[in-house]
C-alpha cells in the first residue's frame, strides 16, 4: 500500500444528540494536543514516517503547506470543524496572528518509528507571504 502524497481537507460529520453535537473521531495511533501561541510564526518542519490529522478545537490559525515549490495557506478555525491530513514528507508550518492561542488535536498515524529530525526546523526555500496570510485571516474572520 502506498501512502498518498497530498494533503486532504475533510469536513467532519456530526450527529445531534439533544443539545450536544457529536463529531466523528479520527482513527489514530497517538493523539496529541497542540498549542499554537498567539502572535507566532513557526518554522517549516517535516515528518518522515507520520501522517498528521489536524482539527482545531479552539481559536484559529493558518496552516502552511509547501508543495511543488509553492506555499499553500489554509485557514483553519473552530467555527468550521474539518480535519486536514498531512502525509509524510510534506513540509508544513503554522502562523497565528491572533492575540489568543489556538488549540488543535493531532490524531497521528505512524508508518514507522519517529525519525530524529521529525520536529527539527528545516530551511524555508523562500519567505512566507505574510500579506496573503493576513488577508486570508482577516477576510474569513469578518465573514464569521
Amino acid at each position: 500500500m502506498s501512502l498518498k502524497r497530498k494533503i486532504e481537507i475533510k469536513k467532519l460529520e456530526s450527529i445531534q444528540g439533544g443539545m450536544s453535537q457529536f463529531y466523528t473521531p479520527q482513527s489514530s495511533h497517538e493523539t496529541m494536543l497542540v498549542q499554537i501561541p498567539p502572535q507566532s510564526i513557526d518554522d517549516l518542519f517535516v515528518h518522515h514516517f507520520q501522517t498528521d490529522q489536524l482539527l482545531v478545537v479552539k481559536g484559529n490559525f493558518v496552516l502552511i503547506i509547501l508543495q511543488n515549490r509553492q506555499y499553500q495557506y489554509i485557514y483553519l478555525t473552530e467555527d468550521n470543524p474539518q480535519v486536514v491530513t498531512i502525509p509524510p514528507g510534506i513540509p508544513h508550518s503554522s502562523i497565528n496572528f491572533n492575540d489568543e492561542l489556538c488549540l488543535l488535536v493531532n490524531a497521528v498515524l505512524r508508518h514507522g518509528k519517529p525519525h530524529p529530525k521529525d520536529y527539527q526546523s528545516i530551511k524555508k526555500p523562500f519567505p512566507y507571504d505574510l500579506n496573503q496570510v493576513k488577508q486570508i485571516s482577516s477576510s474569513l474572520v469578518l465573514k464569521s
